[in-house]
């Protein structure tokens, strides 16, 4: 078994999202190979975790990671937002942790043209119940919904550039590899660009792999699901990659700090006591654990590049 991918902001999330009471129940709400949930596992001799991920071939490999915990584990293959959906619990999830980010199993082993480095199929799936796949985006979308994509979902300021080169060369020939994508865009670009920090297709490639697969679109929903799921005094951690995604985390857990618990009859805590509604008597629905973001430290991002730019954002649920 070979492990690609090192689970970032761990000993944060370690501190953060500790149990508070022995026998709790954790949800991995993106397992990847199992490197957070392993650190849990092996810290907290009494927790148990439900993993859960979309990948059933990265999934193999955290099975077979996980193994020694026997049945302080179990596996779902799913969406997490369709599992938070579904899912009857027999006990109420005390942590859950999102990680958001794509595994370096995705860029190193999966095969599916996540990586402009690599010549392989142009995919970018996370799952084969997809039906829309990289190069159906990349070959078939009009030129202006294909730069709106690259823009909107990559912020990426050639966006147009980029997407005009792409139509003018899907008129050849088809595109159907990472390779031959990555050659179109590094070409599209100013030379000034071209020899950057970044590398001029990661914001198109990021761009195009969110749209495969609904990442923005499913986010808000699975928050508010993954938070619902929470038992009162539960807390969600979520670890994000880009601004994208961080802003939408960020402002959802700001609505519910300063949300007001409402009782069924539609009525704050307070005025269902016959309190006068003071800020200080106000019961929210969460408080933030973190007032800002996490990130990695300079040791973290020194030993593990694509830590760069992760942060962590932890909330508790009122009850």
């Amino acid at each position: 078994m070979q492990i690609f991918h090192r689970p970032v902001l761990l000993n944060e999330c370690l501190d953060l999202l500790a149990p508070e009471a022995e026998h709790q129940l954790m949800v991995d709400g993106t397992l990847g190979e199992g490197g957070h949930s392993e650190a849990f596992l092996r810290r907290f001799k009494t927790l148990s975790i439900i993993g859960v991920d979309a990948d059933s071939k990265i999934q193999s490999v955290a099975k077979e990671r996980l193994k020694p915990f026997g049945e302080r584990i179990h596996f779902i293959t799913n969406w997490s937002d369709v599992f938070f959906s579904t899912y009857v619990f027999e006990q109420k999830p005390s942590i859950i942790l999102l990680d958001l980010g794509i595994s370096i199993f995705h860029y190193e082993a999966a095969e599916r043209g996540f990586s402009f480095l690599a010549d392989e199929p142009l995919d970018m799936r996370l799952s084969n119940g997809l039906k829309t796949s990289a190069s159906d985006i990349v070959n078939k979308l009009a030129e202006k919904d294909l730069a709106d994509v690259i823009f909107k979902y990559g912020e990426e300021h050639f966006s147009r550039r980029i997407a005009h080169s792409i139509v003018e060369q899907r008129k050849v020939t088809p595109i159907t590899s990472s390779k031959q994508l990555a050659d179109i865009i590094f070409s599209a670009v100013p030379s000034k660009y071209r020899y950057g920090r970044l590398h001029p297709a990661t914001r198109t490639f990021q761009a195009i792999r969110i749209a495969v697969n609904g990442e923005l679109d499913r986010l808000p929903a699975l928050l508010e699901l993954a938070f619902a799921t929470l038992e009162d005094g539960g807390k969600l951690g979520v670890i994000s990659f880009h601004s994208l995604e961080d802003r939408i985390v960020k402002h959802y857990f700001r609505e519910l700090s300063k949300k007001p618990i409402e009782n069924n009859d539609g009525k704050s805590f307070a005025q269902k006591t016959n309190v006068p509604i003071v800020e200080k008597e106000t019961r929210f629905l969460g408080t933030l654990v973190t007032k800002k973001g996490v990130k990695p430290s300079e040791t973290e991002v020194a030993e593990n590049a694509p830590s760069r730019s992760a942060k962590l954002r932890v909330i508790r649920k009122n009850g």
